[in-house]
């Protein structure tokens, strides 16, 4: 990573204008000789991250921009957001924008988590404009391109799942390098309940488990998906991640599994990734 800053940049007010300044943290990139480079942004329910990527190493060759979810997180609100951060950069590049939430061509259409209003919108069009086109994807599937890029599942032909454990299950599905979009496996049923309620890391706070305790729904959760799917190698991912060596050693798979290796930059870098590959439509 590079070294951290701070910045000063506009707060939009309820009308998309400037209305004070904020200061945000940044990470000065580091330096990159090529070429192929792409705007990453990550959406997410309390923060807005980006930086432009190399397409070639996954490096950050920008400053790292994190701005504030508007609250309420209505589409034009958060779009005004998206459209300060490209101007800020004076970017006319591919642009690839993470969504939290099932997206089908484009378009949000359930598991929306900002809003409501976000149901049924054309999210790439409402992010695009006449000097860029936005690559919209759902924030899972962009972590899980990063990681089978330029992360834990780098290289690793045949099926590879990647799980994010946060307050909920996010998922992304991967063949041979490639994503397969939106493999909403955080939703499975097991035992009669939704496997978020069961393995989701909320889960271990909200019932007071230890690691170890945790880790045993965890493993139940993972045992039904490598019966369903199989996969060469689980990657996990998530907040709680960062404690690896605390619960993964409770583990026991036929299937083998990673941490996470992109953490916080996984959604920017997925998202460039997306946009430069076409992997995901982008608005015609």
């Amino acid at each position: 990573m590079g070294r951290v800053g701070r910045h000063l940049i506009g707060r939009l007010g309820p009308t998309g204008l400037a209305d004070d300044e904020l200061e945000v943290d940044i990470v000065v990139g580091q330096t990159c000789h090529h070429a192929t480079t792409a705007l990453g942004i990550d959406i997410g329910g309390s923060g807005i991250k980006a930086g432009i990527v190399c397409g070639q190493c996954g490096r950050l060759v920008s400053q790292r921009t994190l701005m504030p979810t508007p609250q309420p997180a209505t589409p034009d609100l958060v779009a005004a957001v998206v459209a300060d951060i490209v101007g800020a950069q004076a970017w006319q590049g591919p642009v690839g924008v993470t969504f939290p939430g099932l997206i089908l061509d484009g378009v949000a259409i359930v598991g929306v988590n900002l809003d409501p209003a976000w149901r049924g919108r054309d999210v790439a069009a409402l992010l695009s404009s006449d000097r860029v086109k936005a690559t919209v994807l759902n924030d899972a599937d962009a972590a899980g391109l990063a990681e089978a890029r330029f992360g834990a599942a780098r290289g690793v032909a045949g099926v590879v799942i990647v799980l994010t454990f946060g307050s909920g299950i996010g998922s992304a599905m991967l063949l041979d390098g490639r994503l397969i979009p939106n493999a909403e496996l955080g939703h499975l049923e097991l035992d009669g309940e939704d496997v978020q309620d069961l393995a989701a890391a909320a889960s271990k706070d909200k019932y007071h488990l230890s690691f170890e305790q945790w880790a045993a729904r965890v493993e139940h959760y993972l045992t039904f998906v490598e019966f369903l799917f199989s996969p060469k190698l689980f990657v996990l991912g998530g907040g709680i991640s960062q404690d690896h060596d605390q619960w993964l050693p409770y583990l026991h798979l036929r299937t083998p599994f990673k941490p996470a290796e992109l953490r916080n930059d996984a959604g920017i870098i997925g998202a460039a990734m997306a946009a430069l590959d076409g992997q995901v439509k982008a608005p015609a």
